[in-house]
């Protein structure tokens, strides 16, 4: 907490905090600024705290509000950060091999400390209780003022962020090495051009729908696509108000549908996504111009519509930290007969990236490399999931994959690939889907996610 270099290196020697500012709202590994212990500051805690809540803050607006006579430079964003920074610190596992990392974009603030999450995820983001790995270093963050021991962190952080109706935070886990990552994105739910748009598209009715469907009707026109598990991730409402709030847009004709059950997804009117009918115009059933050479196994999909390129209160797009996806959709589009690039590659006008349907319509070249790529799960029967998903994105690399392909590349099972990795993968936005509409149909094909 207080001590210099050389006698924290000695006591921990895998100890190393980074700060990163980067110019852009992508993840390459450029910086305008770093903060690492590189001799010039005693780097401990205490300092890095001290230093990179400073960097954090130093842009953040501050609205004027007067409380007792004096004006607030503190707001709940302010707080939200102050709970992160401290959070990654003291609940980081010092041993592990990953550095305590914190990034600022343009977009987003980005926490990330070594060590998995010692309760389970649904239990921190509620709060109400706390198990802190490093109790002695909360206890001094404690005695200055920062921090609580009644598991309120996470709550201050959402809170923060609903404040200023930004998307909710992500927190997710890693296992290879074991990571907690935090991500809080400056990203509004309702950006004034998605509602004027909104308002324009819609007429009158939009004026006098709840802030939970309005929340919904933003997110299919920021995204393409939505559907009941990508808003309960956005919002905290109950399910079943969100069931029956999609059902309600349903029924008054602001949102269409697409698909049955746990596969429906909706959009608004006059916003179709592509549909693999329209990208291959011959008999799919029968094989045509999409039969892979893998056969016709089922393609994945799972619940969950991939995100869409996201429209930020400028009217620009947002990437993250993890993985953002983009969807091409295309008012009421027409069918085009789809023609191969000089690979192999299907292409077609409604999609941004060519698609590999089959292994026999490639070029040798291109076979061989992808072939190279998928080397290692071809030769090993079992390995680890990063590796596999590693693996996966240099594939799907700059075009879209179908599953079957996949599979017969990596010698795998066609399900057990879509249900162990793509899956998990769409959802995490590292991958994203060539149609959205229909996650489920047979020709859906994969791309990584451009930021990954």
């Amino acid at each position: 907490m207080f001590g210099r270099w050389e006698a924290i290196q000695e006591a921990v020697p895998h100890y190393f905090v980074d700060y990163q500012e980067r110019p852009e709202a992508k993840t390459e590994l450029r910086w305008i600024d770093r903060l690492v212990p590189d001799g010039t500051w005693t780097g401990n805690l205490f300092e890095f705290y001290r230093r990179v809540y400073r960097k954090l803050v130093a842009d953040l607006k501050v609205p004027f509000a007067i409380k007792d006579g004096q004006r607030q430079e503190d707001t709940p964003v302010h707080v939200a950060l102050r709970e992160a920074l401290v959070n990654t610190l003291v609940h980081a596992d010092y041993t592990g091999r990953v550095s305590v990392l914190v990034v600022k974009r343009p977009d987003m603030f980005g926490f990330r400390n070594p060590g998995c999450l010692r309760l389970p995820m649904e239990q921190v983001i509620r709060g109400g209780e706390s198990d802190c790995r490093n109790r002695i270093l909360h206890q001094m963050f404690l005695l200055i003022g920062l921090g609580e021991r009644g598991g309120s962190g996470m709550p201050k952080i959402y809170s923060g962020w609903q404040s200023r109706h930004w998307r909710q935070p992500l927190l997710r886990e890693k296992d290879t090495p074991e990571q907690t990552l935090l991500e809080l994105h400056m990203l509004d739910l309702l950006p004034p051009t998605v509602l004027a748009e909104l308002r324009s598209r819609l007429g009158a009715n939009f004026d006098f729908v709840t802030p939970l469907e309005r929340m919904i009707l933003s997110t299919a026109m920021i995204e393409g696509v939505v559907n009941h598990s990508r808003m309960a991730e956005i919002c905290t409402d109950h399910p079943h108000d969100l069931s029956l709030a999609l059902a309600k847009l349903e029924r008054e004709g602001l949102l269409l549908s697409q698909g049955q059950s746990r596969g429906k997804v909706y959009h608004l009117p006059g916003s179709t996504p592509v549909s693999p009918e329209q990208v291959f115009t011959s008999d799919i059933s029968c094989g045509g111009n999409g039969a892979s050479s893998g056969g016709n196994s089922t393609s994945s999909g799972g619940n969950d519509a991939s995100s869409g390129g996201k429209v930020d209160s400028s009217g620009g797009s947002e990437t993250s930290l993890v993985s953002e996806v983009a969807i091409v959709s295309t008012p009421e589009a027409k069918a085009v007969a789809p023609e191969r690039d000089e690979h192999g590659c299907l292409l077609s006008s409604l999609l941004d990236a060519p698609i590999v349907d089959s292994l026999t319509e490639l070029s040798p070249a291109l076979r061989e490399e992808l072939k190279k790529r998928a080397e290692e799960p071809r030769a090993r029967p079992r390995l680890a999931p990063q590796v596999m998903s590693e693996v996966i994105l240099s594939i799907c690399d700059g075009r879209y994959v179908r599953l079957s392909v996949l599979a017969e590349l990596m010698s795998r099972n066609p399900d057990a690939l879509r249900r162990g990795y793509l899956d998990a993968m769409v959802k995490d936005h590292r991958i994203r889907r060539a149609f959205p509409g229909t996650p489920t149909h047979e020709m859906q094909s994969y791309r990584k996610a451009e930021d990954v």
